[in-house]
């Protein structure tokens, strides 16, 4: 995982600064999609720590919840292709004049999976020199 953000940073930097700015914005799939967002990713394809009783009642915040989501093998490779399909995406959206970039990550409830994907990929993003607004919609329900 290390080496992916060290790859992702050097082909952010790459790049020419941007006036992009990118929302990455959690939710869960039951109170409805995000009506707003450009790009939308369903993870509920991961195991979902909802069923496991010691997990369930914190957040993707939570260092324990972050740590079973993403230390998962499946959520390690998608990590790795969203963040190859953001690269080849990205310049693209800054070439089309597009000052905003919405962001979508979606699992059944918005407040396990979803949330520690986000943050993950926050992070991600931040550290490739793009400017990112990341928001929990569903993660007080």
């Amino acid at each position: 995982k290390a080496d992916l953000k060290v790859e992702m940073a050097k082909i952010f930097q790459e790049k020419e600064i941007s006036n992009l700015t990118i929302t990455v914005c959690s939710f869960g799939f039951k109170y409805g999609t995000l009506t707003d967002a450009d790009l939308i990713f369903d993870v509920r394809f991961i195991p979902n720590p909802y069923y496991i009783p010691e997990l369930k009642e914190y957040t993707g915040e939570d260092e324990a919840v972050k740590a079973f989501v993403l230390k998962n093998a499946i959520t390690e490779k998608f990590i790795e292709k969203i963040s190859d399909l953001l690269t080849f995406l990205i310049p693209h959206y800054t070439e089309e004049g597009k000052s905003g970039l919405i962001i979508g990550i979606g699992c059944t409830g918005g407040r396990h999976r979803s949330v520690a994907i986000a943050e993950e990929l926050k992070n991600i993003l931040e550290e490739g020199g793009e400017r990112v607004v990341l928001t929990h919609r569903d993660i007080k329900r």
